[in-house]
């Protein structure tokens, strides 16, 4: 790094949820061409998956990773979907999944041949894949992370999420009991992190990401370090979503003014912000960096 050239904080802004219904991945798509969203992790169990991933493989700026789920939906595997004949074939809510895992009465063979097959339905649509991260973080329970990072290895995908909670800055009773089961799991799962993972930020505000938090958060942000920004940002159809639990927990379309606005760019670019995907990312030595030459500068 020479002195002309000073480090600066790097910021992966990760949009989840690709794929849950098509006003969320048009909104992420918007995000990403006319806002600072440089990834997204996919739902590859989404009912219209083909032509989501059509809309994506047209983003090429967009890195593209396997949102991996056991909560949503219909599993893509028989064996799974026949484990859960009672709920008509379809995901567990967290809880009830969590349960099952516990119990014994899902187990983790089927787990891996589920994600197994969500990685590869994405690698038969042309996607390119460099991360893995989960739905509800359904990937940190002790049970599963190991197979998540054991799929990561065998597909060469570079980068697993290590979601960490910062329960001080919780916005809400709902968040901290959230971000409190994480900081237990933290721990348990950190053995299996063998490589460096990005700063991880928005657990706080999951649903809700606004300029309240960014303007507290991204001024602390440290020079040469790397982040990731999770956000869920979507363009709102009432006609197509209608799950009250949903419409509770987020604020798809407030998440894209947000992170569309004039105001995030001025901040970023205020403070040094330079955005990246994960293809801008090594590992040296203990540590991960972003190699310069290929930094994204924040967009004027």
């Amino acid at each position: 790094m020479t002195a002309s050239t000073p480090e600066r904080p790097y910021l992966i802004v990760n949009a989840d949820d690709y794929g849950y219904f098509a006003c969320v991945s048009k909104g992420i798509l918007k995000s990403a061409t006319h806002g600072v969203v440089t990834a997204t992790g996919v739902f590859a169990n989404s009912i219209h998956f083909g032509e989501h991933a059509a809309w994506l493989r047209e983003c090429e700026a967009l890195d593209v990773g396997v949102h991996l789920n056991l909560t949503y939906g219909t599993p893509l595997t028989s064996d799974f979907q026949n484990m859960l004949a009672r709920s008509s074939g379809r995901f567990l809510g967290k809880f009830a999944m969590a349960k099952a895992m516990l119990s014994g009465h899902i187990n983790v063979d089927a787990v891996k041949r589920e994600w197994r097959a969500q990685i590869e339905r994405c690698l038969a649509h042309g996607l390119k894949l460099r991360f893995l991260n989960s739905h509800e973080h359904i990937h940190v329970l002790p049970s599963l992370c190991p197979v998540a990072r054991a799929l990561a290895d065998e597909y060469d995908i570079r980068h697993l999420r290590f979601p960490i909670s910062q329960l001080a800055k919780s916005s809400s009773a709902g968040s901290f009991f959230r971000g409190a089961v994480l900081k237990a799991l933290e721990t348990v799962n950190r053995r299996h992190m063998d490589t460096p993972t990005p700063h991880f930020l928005g657990l706080e505000a999951s649903g809700k990401l606004n300029m309240q938090y960014l303007q507290a958060a991204v001024p602390r942000l440290r020079a040469g370090q790397v982040y990731e920004l999770m956000c869920h940002p979507g363009d709102f159809d009432p006609e197509e979503v209608s799950e009250p639990r949903l419409l509770r927990y987020h604020d798809w379309q407030g998440e894209l003014r947000t992170l569309t606005s004039p105001a995030l760019r001025e901040l970023l670019d205020r403070h040094g912000i330079r955005l990246i995907g994960y293809r801008h990312l090594e590992v040296r030595g203990n540590r991960l960096v972003a190699r310069h030459e290929t930094n994204r500068q924040l967009a004027t």
